[in-house]
């Protein structure tokens, strides 16, 4: 499959939380490093396919970058790290244990649309 970017982000089309971190990446990816893709997707799905992934999990961003990828709060962090500039520093925050990362990734994934809200019609496919 190829891509325009070397790395692939998959994140919820529909969510208005994830799309404005998609527009947050976008602004800042200066040299299109990243490839954007909706997991709900017929791309989506095929990238999670070929991580060995769940197709089913649509809570989780999923960052993969190269032959490695990372869920959750890694796939976040990753993400910004490899952003330009200082966002490399965010990596500091893996010290913190990921059970706990994740549990704080979760309580945003799952009030994501009731706080956020949600998009009609996914966006990034």
């Amino acid at each position: 499959m190829k891509t325009k970017g070397e790395n692939i982000i998959l994140m919820d089309g529909f969510c208005i939380l994830c799309n404005r971190m998609v527009h947050f990446i976008k602004k800042r990816d200066k040299h299109a490093k990243f490839t954007i893709i909706a997991l709900q997707s017929s791309k989506g799905q095929l990238w999670l396919k070929k991580a060995g992934l769940p197709d089913n999990d649509l809570d989780s961003a999923v960052y993969i970058k190269g032959d490695r990828h990372f869920q959750k709060s890694s796939a976040i962090l990753h993400i910004l790290a490899d952003l330009e500039g200082f966002w490399k520093g965010v990596l500091i925050l893996l010290l913190v244990p990921g059970f706990i990362r994740d549990r704080v990734y979760y309580a945003v994934a799952k009030t994501r649309y009731k706080i956020f809200g949600r998009q009609e019609y996914c966006v990034n496919t």
